[in-house]
């Protein structure tokens, strides 16, 4: 079975827009040139955040791994993460158990808090120079929420063994200084530069054996044996299975019905004066359907962002940026009204999202072979570490019953 894509393919620019503050003066990963056919055990299409975690992981297990992109790694959907390294997911564990019943939205939420540990052991035990910082979260209720919806969510997560506390009103404002009818402070998250661990996670990879290869995949031939790729070269690679790690380029073979794409943008500000910051740097979001996150920086600066919409044009999105820049402006002014809103850095990029909040890991409905990896939401790089232990055993022929949760042909739960 083949299927051909469209040949011309989503960019990078066309992932995100803007500048954001991620990379510094890292030396920029580039893969080599085809100059035969190859074959691999292993290959990862996409050397983003997904595909470099995926790479890093096959080429420590022993395993034979190829790395495809056709444009520099991690300059398209990656480079446009905050980085918020957070095991809450976008859908509240109250809502999720709606869905899928307690016992298995507990074990999804565990599972995503195992995720940002195992991605923090992995970090520390490479040493990978990337502002990597261990974090507590700030789940903060709405401008006009209420604390009992919190409170109830809280309850739920104590059932489930999840660790947090409930933050009334007055503790809130005294301790953290913000203004809201609620919070649940949460351990166990982290951030960091994601361009820096997704090109270090590369270099890892490439020093244990993989290999970083500088072409375009344009069309895919699935069989029970093996995956023969077609590239924009006169060459081919032949791999026993393919990972499709691509961002937010979903090709459309792939599909299902539970995703879309979106659209979300971001500010960087200044850095702050010290005193300027909230005292712990805890990971701020807020429960609200438009969606506002906030964290800091090592070098004191605050990033903030929201204001999700469903633009998929990048210039109907670009054309946004100011009026979306307006508006995180006025949400960092009651958030944190002492802070230097003087913007530094500006961007957005496309996401894809999901209608329960998990991902779409595993294989590919209809091409045996073919495993993939969409469908984050604001749960990106927690997702992404998750996939790439999923789909590194399904490679590898081990399979486990939870990857039933996240697979491409679930059914949709509204119905």
């Amino acid at each position: 079975m083949s299927s051909s894509l469209d040949p011309d393919l989503t960019g990078q620019n066309d992932l995100r827009g803007g500048t954001s503050p991620w990379g510094g003066a890292a030396l920029r990963p580039r893969g080599a040139r085809l100059t035969e056919s190859i074959k691999t055990e292993v290959l990862v299409v996409g050397g983003g955040i997904t595909g470099s975690l995926a790479a890093q992981h096959l080429a420590a297990l022993g395993i034979e791994v190829c790395i495809l992109d056709r444009e520099q790694p991690g300059l398209g959907s990656t480079n446009a993460s905050t980085a918020m390294l957070q095991w809450e997911i976008d859908c509240p564990l109250s809502e999720l158990t709606k869905f899928y019943g307690f016992d298995q939205a507990a074990s999804i939420y565990r599972r995503s808090l195992a995720a940002v540990q195992g991605l923090t052991g992995l970090v520390q035990s490479l040493q990978i120079p990337c502002l990597y910082r261990q974090r507590s979260t700030l789940y903060i209720a709405g401008a006009e929420g209420r604390s009992s919806e919190l409170h109830a969510e809280h309850e739920l997560r104590q059932r489930a063994g999840l660790p947090g506390q409930f933050i009334e009103y007055r503790d809130l404002l005294s301790t953290f200084g913000i203004d809201r009818a609620a919070a649940i402070l949460s351990p166990g998250s982290a951030d960091a530069d994601p361009l820096l661990l997704s090109w270090g996670l590369l270099k890892t990879a490439v020093g244990q054996g993989a290999r970083l290869i500088d072409a375009m995949a344009t069309e895919y031939h699935s069989s029970s044996s093996a995956v023969v790729v077609e590239t924009d070269s006169p060459f081919v690679i032949e791999a026993r299975h393919v990972i499709l790690a691509t961002g937010y380029v979903m090709p459309d073979f792939v599909g299902s019905a539970l995703h879309s794409t979106a659209s979300s943008w971001a500010i960087a500000t200044v850095p702050q004066k010290a005193d300027n910051l909230w005292p712990g740097g805890e990971l701020i979001w807020e429960a609200t359907e438009s969606y506002l996150y906030a964290r800091t920086t090592k070098d004191g600066r605050i990033i903030i962002g929201g204001g999700d919409d469903d633009t998929v044009d990048p210039a109907e999105r670009d054309a946004k940026a100011q009026a979306k820049e307006e508006f995180l402006i006025q949400s960092l002014g009651r958030l944190w009204p002492a802070a230097d809103p003087t913007i530094a850095y500006s961007w957005s990029g496309a996401f894809g999202e999901t209608e329960d909040g998990l991902p779409l890991i595993g294989p590919v409905p209809g091409y045996p072979r073919l495993l993939a990896a969409y469908g984050y939401g604001g749960n990106g790089i927690t997702f992404s570490f998750m996939a790439s232990r999923i789909l590194a055993a399904l490679s590898c022929g081990q399979r486990e019953a939870w990857f039933d949760a996240f697979a491409l042909d679930r059914p949709s739960p509204v119905g």
